[in-house]
């Protein structure tokens, strides 16, 4: 058996909680299944937290401080652990940021718009500007900001593995200047063969689908359950129940078998790159 990870407390400050959360319990001479009980939680779900990819919601770190006699303590840092996810990312996607960099694999469906760990800086302040009209300058580029961080994951050796699906819409039907989608699609590309990942795209005339509603995103870990990320208008959901996390990874597979093949995808992107070039070349 191989050794277990200790959690890194430098990464971040849910993962300092965690590592404390973990060393406290451990001290305590408590297994996760001794903590969580009586706390409504499960045991991936302390887990989750001890490695920093979940914040701790009051409740919990209500009886945590109770069952390990820490006066009070994680009930006084769990909020500081929540102010470190949300800086620059919407409150429902908080924590997904830190579950990506912890993953194994990564498989996305996007339909309307290109996934967030894709995305350029021009892209995503167009994004919001057409989406979030309202959102102030200041806000929107600490978004930004926010969101190309999440984008060093590509940079890390140990990088999950990556498989994604685009709707062809996202390519074709996008109200940005051909620049800006010229240069996105092209780093698109780039990341696809820097990190050999895998992409598909869903023809616009294949209007029935599995996931034809909503975005999704699957993620698997190491040494926990897998999870799925779903989104809509300002609101999120990780979805962890077994059965339902089952029934998005069947019907993100048979979304696959109706998407192009990834060699015709790549190919179609590579088409789509030189027409948003030449268009905006013959703009200038």
């Amino acid at each position: 058996m191989p050794a277990k990870k200790d959690p890194d407390a430098s990464t971040s400050v849910p993962c300092f909680y965690g590592a404390e959360l973990r060393y406290r319990r451990e001290q305590a001479g408590l297994t996760l299944e001794q903590l969580v009980e009586g706390s409504f939680r499960g045991i991936s779900f302390l887990s989750q937290i001890e490695r920093g990819e979940r914040g701790m919601p009051m409740d919990f770190a209500r009886h945590v401080d109770e069952r390990l006699g820490t006066d009070g303590f994680f009930q006084r840092r769990c909020e500081d652990a929540a102010k470190a996810r949300r800086a620059g990312h919407q409150w429902y996607s908080a924590e997904i940021p830190d579950m990506e960099k912890q993953a194994q694999t990564l498989e996305e469906w996007a339909p309307n718009v290109v996934p967030g760990l894709l995305q350029t800086g021009a892209y995503m302040r167009g994004l919001i500007r057409y989406v979030e009209p309202e959102t102030p300058p200041e806000t929107a580029e600490e978004r930004v900001n926010a969101r190309l961080a999440r984008a060093e994951l590509w940079k890390r050796e140990d990088r999950p593995t990556y498989w994604g699906i685009l709707g062809e819409s996202v390519i074709r039907r996008t109200p940005l200047p051909p620049a800006v989608l010229a240069e996105q699609f092209e780093h698109i590309l780039d990341v696809l063969r820097s990190t050999q990942s895998v992409l598909q795209i869903i023809p616009e005339t294949t209007s029935w689908h599995p996931l034809m509603n909503g975005m999704a995103k699957i993620m698997t870990f190491a040494d926990a359950p897998p999870v799925v990320y779903t989104e809509g208008d300002s609101t999120g959901k990780i979805v962890d129940y077994p059965a339902h996390v089952q029934a998005y990874r069947r019907k993100y597979d048979l979304l696959r078998a109706v998407a192009l093949p990834p060699e015709a995808s790549l190919a179609l992107m590579e088409e789509a790159v030189r027409t948003y070039k030449d268009e905006a070349q013959q703009g200038d």
